[in-house]
């Protein structure tokens, strides 16, 4: 992990728990984050780290993989049973199954064990902003307020997402990625475009993690990245969401 400076103190104060098997690593890690104004609490097992989440009034939870006895995965499938706090799950490098896995189960982004800090604190700011965003737009949204591309209802409201008669259950990022595209139905959207509607500047530098939420998303649609019914890729430019058949809504 490479130290670079880093100035700002809009995370002063916001709770963070990191779980993790690696002492020296956590120690790295949760001084890096203290002395951004994190207040960083740390778990060395899965167990431990589910029973301070729901003790502990946290804003996000930094996640390894690989841990002994209860495993990342694990801890993640059980967490998202009962909370939608945002999610950042440690990944070993290249390991693009974990990656995938893991957003499936309702991880907000990946992050390699490998990191900058300046990468990790982008990270943990967009995931905890999107967080938030999410929540005002439902404390702010109007019931029935929905937006139909095919047979694909999404409820700005209440954040609820159908197909069909499914209802398809999506991460924070996953789903405004969703209604980014949604509301463009038709027209190429751009990974810079997508990345600055979803979660602004601080990612610019990550931009194929898009592709990693992209795939993702497919998956819970039901869309066959080589023949796709809903989400389309253009070649070097981006994607586009598109009704069956080609319509748009």
């Amino acid at each position: 992990m490479n130290r670079q400076t880093e100035t700002g103190n809009d995370q002063a104060g916001i709770k963070v728990l990191l779980v993790d098997d690696d002492r020296k690593f956590c120690r790295l890690v949760q001084e890096h984050l203290n002395s951004m104004g994190y207040m960083v609490t740390v778990a060395h097992t899965g167990s431990e780290g589910l029973e301070m989440a729901a003790s502990g009034n946290y804003q996000a939870i930094i996640l390894d993989i690989m841990m002994p006895g209860m495993d990342g995965f694990e801890v993640l499938r059980r967490l998202r049973r009962t909370s939608d706090i945002p999610v950042l799950m440690l990944t070993a490098l290249g390991e693009e199954t974990d990656r995938i896995v893991g957003l499936e189960m309702g991880a907000d982004d990946y992050v390699p064990k490998t990191f900058s800090i300046r990468e990790l604190l982008a990270r943990l700011r967009a995931v905890i902003r999107r967080h938030v965003k999410s929540e005002d737009q439902k404390r702010q949204s109007t019931t029935g307020d929905t937006l139909t591309v095919g047979d694909l209802r999404i409820n700005l409201s209440s954040h609820a997402v159908q197909l069909g008669e499914q209802d398809i259950c999506l991460t924070s990022f996953e789903f405004d990625l969703l209604l980014s595209l949604a509301r463009s139905a038709g027209c190429v959207l751009t990974r810079d475009q997508l990345l600055n509607a979803v979660a602004g500047r601080d990612y610019e530098v990550f931009d194929r993690s898009v592709d990693v939420h992209i795939s993702s998303l497919r998956k819970k649609l039901g869309d066959d990245p080589r023949n796709p019914v809903y989400i389309r890729t253009i070649r070097s430019t981006g994607y586009m969401l598109q009704a069956p058949g080609g319509g748009q809504v």
